[in-house]
């Protein structure tokens, strides 16, 4: 599968189509610090930061210091600063801290972003200290959330599957570089305040799915939207996601 280039379209349209609201952010907050030691402060690293839509909250509700780390120059210089987050380019596989430095790292959907997970895994299992924490949010294969869209265009959620690997073979890749599971958490967060709101967020096609499909189906399935659009409710959009938490 070919590498979302972040750099070409996403980053002009993801502030806008992935911003989390406060309860939102709120939501992800209570759920990691579930899983956290109660001291403070507790330095994360948020590798994948992309635009920052989680660091800074990440900084207010852990105390910081928190290490944005974003391969994408145009996603990184949209962060927005705080004074306990720094921001740095890097990687996965290249993470520019020293060894054992962090109390917590998030990954929030990025793993499936991942080429060389083998790699990574080692190299979040170097920078977090041991007995720290990693937080792992992304789709699973066999696990995807419920969404409306995926309910009317099924070959959009088709597409999206493709991109991501199962629960076990995700477990498997920190496994296999000396991290131990130690939770599954499900979130439940308020992704819009309508449906209304949602589906304009969506076509901005903010999502990274998009990049993998040919505008021909990405048109067809906006067009089914249309028309189901009148039988849909246009409530507040909620969506439930899988939340993997491993021990150094």
């Amino acid at each position: 599968m070919d590498k979302v280039d972040y750099d070409a379209r996403l980053h002009a349209v993801y502030p806008a189509g992935r911003q989390m609201s406060p309860d939102a952010l709120r939501a992800w907050m209570d759920a990691f610090a579930r899983h956290v030691p109660e001291t403070r402060p507790l330095v994360w690293l948020d590798l994948g930061s992309g635009t920052g839509r989680l660091t800074p909250s990440l900084a207010r509700t852990f105390g910081g210091p928190v290490h944005g780390i974003e391969p994408s120059d145009r996603m990184r210089a949209q962060a927005p600063a705080h004074p306990a987050v720094t921001y740095a380019a890097g990687s996965a596989e290249h993470i520019p801290l020293p060894d054992a430095s962090c109390d917590a790292a998030l990954l929030f959907f990025v793993w499936h972003h991942v080429t060389d997970r083998e790699a990574a895994a080692r190299e979040l299992h170097r920078v977090v200290k041991p007995g720290g924490t990693l937080c792992v949010q992304m789709n699973f294969s066999d696990r995807m959330p419920d969404v409306w869209w995926f309910r009317v265009v099924p070959e959009w959620k088709a597409a999206d599957r493709a991109q991501f690997r199962t629960e076990d073979e995700v477990k498997g890749d920190f496994a296999g570089a000396g991290w131990t599971f130690a939770a599954r958490d499900e979130v439940t967060w308020r992704r819009s305040a309508s449906l209304t709101e949602d589906y304009e967020r969506l076509k901005l096609r903010s999502v990274s799915v998009f990049e993998l499909m040919s505008a021909e189906v990405a048109e067809a399935g906006f067009a089914r939207i249309e028309q189901a659009l009148p039988s849909l409710g246009d409530g507040p959009q909620y969506e439930t996601n899988d939340l993997l938490v491993f021990r150094r």
